[in-house]
């Protein structure tokens, strides 16, 4: 594969997101909806050494070290090369950032490593970035049936949330999985009407680490959202719109409100990236 390349990272979404259990080794067991969206991360690979370049608008919330999610996966490749990561969404948000950009960059490469949940369970849903149903520890994806067009706000109040302390803040652990067999969803209705019945059970503990949270989620049903939700660990939070201007005109409502916070509008990325 001739280089360079730029290969989006599209957001990923835990439209539900069900903890239902944790192994002795202290990994948690998933079940998880998840989708990829319009916005989203840019990696651009060319020839090497190995580098990495932070450029966007969140360029300042990482670093070029080592441990950088990004030269990790160029490292699992076996491939020396200089990679620029246009940083366009919140560090440490629960909408797939890093590991968005690591499947990137091994998409760029054409790598296909034995294990890249050894770089973070959501490489290999990020990998694929298509609707998919995550179970277990990640490695675990079910492609969901055809979803319908869905219009989404994301709200995130620029603070970063930490993944192990929300896990540890959780007070069960052993909570139901979804149905073994997932509806058709024919539109929008069915599947917010199915969403409606599942839970991301790291909503709670993240709200008591960062009660932020809930101002999001409030806002986002002042605007009319239906199935206000968080994503992931936090603190990115989502609702969906009948369409993309009742969406837009909900994130722009929001926005003015709120001039600290990351807003935006989204839909849908196309199943293949």
């Amino acid at each position: 594969m001739g280089l360079p390349r730029r290969e989006p990272a599209p957001a990923k979404l835990n439209l539900a997101l069900h903890v239902t259990g944790r192994r002795d080794d202290g990994y948690h067991l998933l079940d998880s909806l998840v989708v990829f969206l319009t916005v989203g991360d840019v990696v651009t690979v060319a020839p090497g050494p190995l580098s990495l370049t932070l450029t966007g608008p969140f360029a300042a919330g990482l670093a070029a070290d080592p441990d950088n999610l990004c030269l990790r996966a160029a490292r699992l490749a076996g491939r020396d090369v200089a990679i620029t990561l246009e940083k366009n969404l919140p560090v440490a948000s629960g909408i797939g950032g890093g590991s968005a950009d690591a499947a990137a960059v091994l998409r760029a490469l054409g790598a296909q490593p034995r294990r890249p949940q050894d770089l973070g369970a959501d490489v290999p849903v990020c990998l694929a970035s298509r609707p998919m149903r995550m179970q277990g520890l990640g490695e675990l994806l079910t492609p969901l049936p055809p979803l319908p067009p869905l219009h989404l706000v994301l709200v995130n109040p620029r603070l970063a949330l930490s993944t192990p302390a929300v896990f540890k803040a959780m007070t069960r652990r052993d909570n139901a999985p979804m149905p073994d067999l997932l509806p058709d969803f024919p539109d929008a209705p069915a599947l917010i009407g199915f969403l409606a019945e599942c839970r991301n059970d790291l909503q709670p503990p993240a709200i008591a680490l960062l009660p932020q949270i809930a101002d999001c989620l409030a806002a986002l049903e002042a605007a009319g959202a239906a199935l206000p939700r968080m994503s992931g660990s936090g603190a990115t939070c989502f609702g969906l719109f009948a369409d993309a201007p009742a969406a837009q005109a909900a994130a722009d409502a929001i926005a003015a409100e709120n001039p600290g916070w990351w807003v935006t509008a989204s839909g849908l990325a196309p199943a293949s990236v």
